[in-house]
């Protein structure tokens, strides 16, 4: 047994619509199911209300509100509980990050979209009825893969051994949940689970997720599966590119000379090229050894050779705080500003604006500047004492 128990990533904020759609499912279980006794076997179990039939899924005479309503029911024979209770908790779990990066509104329509063709994959496919939340809580658990594929999640498992261990989501929603869940075990013994809800609802909820980050309608991070997706075509473009001979630290054309043996040499890397790169080792290399404040010092020596040169985020970001916990003020506020312009989807863009705004209000003397900032830091905060400080900064800036 693999049971996901916990993820390395929280919301930042409460999510309210989460909360609520695990409260209106516990509702509608209550009132939906009634106790029956069986006379025979002189059983008592849990059944569905002869009322709420009308609310599940029948494909081959759907009405439309089926394929919303048909996610709030819950069954399984003897164990209707363990059925709300086990969609409830993935839907706790991975519910709550999403809800925090969509808001509530976007959480909530992403839910009841999920459940939708989590509905239709089942009724194109099948004529027996359906319910359940599982293919919304599979959107749902679909869209966190998209935008979280390199957080880690915790599993308990229960094996040969007992014991808790860690992988990245990626790995364990794509491989665990999706692939052996839904299409190995289904081949392995009859069940009455509906799989191909779940993997409607996994695809939608991928799929949703990663249009919305192409069209930039959410904001996006070099973490998420667009962007991871859009590092590896890069990747590919580049070594079809330098297998075709081509120089990226030399001239900008594909020139090569020509040697009297008929053979082709690409070019030479510069003196600056490779004085920039052994200094972007170094800087990687200062940070890997827990050493911020050499990284810092070769960082302005970076800028010396090159004053557009960017860090990787997670540097650029160490780089700055650096910059920032010595007292150098104006080049931690440039590094900052580039960590913004190449960075601003990182999920915690609001602490760096945050950060800047104090910078430009406190010791740079830009308060236009830093009340625009803090204002924009302002918007995504969550921490009452940062909120606090962060209005009181904006009054002491603007007043006359």
């Amino acid at each position: 047994m693999l049971l996901p128990i916990g993820t390395s990533i929280s919301p930042r904020r409460t999510p309210y619509a989460n909360y609520c759609l695990i409260l209106i499912n516990v509702v509608f279980f209550v009132l939906s199911m009634r106790m029956v006794y069986n006379i025979q076997s002189g059983a008592r179990y849990l059944d569905l209300r002869p009322w709420a039939q009308n609310f599940m899924l029948w494909p081959q005479r759907p009405q439309i509100w089926q394929f919303v309503t048909y996610s709030f029911l819950h069954s399984g024979a003897h164990f209707y509980v363990l059925h709300l209770l086990g969609n409830m908790y993935f839907l706790y779990l991975f519910g709550n990050p999403v809800n925090d990066k969509l808001g509530n509104i976007g959480y909530l329509c992403l839910y009841l979209a999920g459940a939708v063709f989590s509905g239709l994959g089942h009724a194109m496919l099948h004529t027996n009825p359906v319910l359940g939340a599982s293919g919304a809580v599979a959107a749902v658990t679909g869209a966190y893969l998209a935008l979280f594929p390199n957080t880690l999640i915790t599993v308990f498992y229960m094996i040969f051994f007992i014991g808790a261990t860690e992988f990245r989501a990626l790995y364990f929603i794509a491989f665990k949940m999706i692939i052996w869940d839904n299409v190995v075990e289904p081949k392995l013994s009859a069940s009455a689970v509906a799989y191909d809800a779940h993997l409607a609802g996994y695809a939608f909820g991928i799929a949703a997720i990663l249009g919305l980050l192409s069209l930039k309608l959410i904001d996006a991070d070099r973490q998420d599966l667009w962007s991871l997706v859009k590092q590896w075509y890069r990747r590919r473009l580049f070594r079809n590119v330098v297998t075709d001979g081509y120089n990226p630290f030399g001239p900008s054309q594909r020139t090569q000379k020509t040697t009297g043996a008929g053979t082709a040499s690409p070019p030479a890397i510069s003196e600056e090229s490779r004085q920039i790169i052994a200094l972007r080792g170094q800087i990687a290399e200062c940070l890997r050894r827990h050493d911020p404040s050499t990284a810092a010092r070769i960082y302005l020596k970076l800028l010396d050779e090159d004053p557009a040169q960017v860090l990787p985020q997670q540097h650029q970001l160490d780089v700055a705080n650096q910059l920032m916990a010595a007292g150098n003020w104006a080049p931690a506020a440039g590094a900052y500003e580039k960590f913004l312009a190449h960075y601003g989807g990182h999920e915690h863009a609001e602490q760096v604006h945050l950060m800047l705004g104090l910078l430009y209000g406190r010791y740079l003397n830009e308060p236009r500047q830093a009340v625009g900032l803090l204002k924009a830091a302002l918007e995504k905060l969550s921490d009452p004492n940062q909120i606090r400080m962060c209005k009181d900064e904006i009054a002491r800036l603007e007043s006359p």
